[in-house]
């Protein structure tokens, strides 16, 4: 299964973490994280 997780801003980032981790624990279930560039900010993405 594949799950596509569609971030924009730093919170959602903060908040896709934990769900991210749980899914990863999942060894049938691909996360697909889509940044879409909302606010963008090339010192904040680097960390992400």
């Amino acid at each position: 299964m594949k799950i596509v997780t569609v971030l924009g801003a730093r919170p959602q980032f903060i908040k896709a973490g934990t769900v991210s981790r749980v899914i990863s624990s999942y060894s049938d279930i691909q996360e697909i994280i889509v940044h879409t560039g909302q606010h963008y900010d090339s010192n904040m993405s680097d960390v992400f």
